[in-house]
């Protein structure tokens, strides 16, 4: 398997454990100094697996009240040792997806390969502003 494809089945994966609620499988392929901007605050970010995990449980909660999350388009570039990928996602409960159908959540990815495997080190998803 190539390394996109090897990184596109990871972050397949990934938004499938977000979906599942599954915190374990979300973190599997983190580094330990992961960086994630997010939506939410903090605004400078969340640094660090420990601080990485506590963000998810709120999200998860908003999952089970109905929110989706899908991946609906990925590309992923990989070199050597380095790789980024960015998606869009429909990313919202689901009235807001049927008032705003073409709203999506923008995710890019920043990963490295440490001995031999492929890790995500950073994360940034954001929402384009609306008029």
């Amino acid at each position: 398997m190539s390394d996109e494809a090897t990184i596109s089945t990871l972050i397949q994966g990934w938004a499938k454990a977000i979906r599942d609620g599954d915190l374990d499988a979300v973190l599997a392929d983190h580094s330990p100094d992961i960086v994630m901007f997010d939506v939410p605050p903090p605004d400078d970010g969340v640094r660090g697996l420990v601080a990485y995990r506590e963000s998810w449980p709120p999200f998860f909660e908003w999952l089970r009240s109905g929110a989706r999350f899908e991946i609906v388009d990925l590309t992923v570039t990989a070199g050597t040792d380095v790789a980024f990928a960015y998606a869009l996602l429909r990313c919202g409960m689901p009235d807001e997806l049927a008032e705003h159908p073409d709203h999506r959540l923008r995710v890019t990815v920043g990963l490295r390969k440490v001995d031999g495997r492929w890790v995500v080190t950073h994360e940034h998803h954001s929402f384009p502003a609306r008029d």
